[in-house]
């Protein structure tokens, strides 16, 4: 079963101790569907993925490829990593609002 969601939100810049990295949180009702998605998967597989994550295709723009997003904040909240690789290709920089497509698989 796979499940297409359309999100816009803004690219953030996280600065932690091993670098800076490029992500985008996904929240409210996209937040819930991906959770369910999550329990549907623990409930047929019987374990879940590592740190609790979905596996996705993501889409920004043209470019598209195979990522996880992961729980934030008890799965009210998602978090997907935006590698440089897709914001050269995409020509994305921090605060840019971000048409995004996830595939859940």
């Amino acid at each position: 079963m796979t499940e297409t969601l359309t999100v816009s939100t803004p690219l953030i810049r996280w600065e932690g101790d091993r670098g800076t990295y490029h992500l985008v949180s996904i929240k409210g009702e996209h937040a819930e569907t991906i959770a369910m998605h999550a329990r549907i998967e623990k409930l047929e597989m019987g374990t879940r993925r590592g740190f609790g994550s979905v596996k996705v295709v993501a889409q920004i723009g043209e470019t598209r490829w195979k990522s996880s997003v992961f729980p934030q904040d008890k799965s009210r909240e998602w978090i997907l990593l935006v590698s440089k690789k897709v914001m050269r290709a995409e020509d994305l920089a921090k605060d840019d609002q971000i048409a995004l497509q996830l595939e859940l698989l």
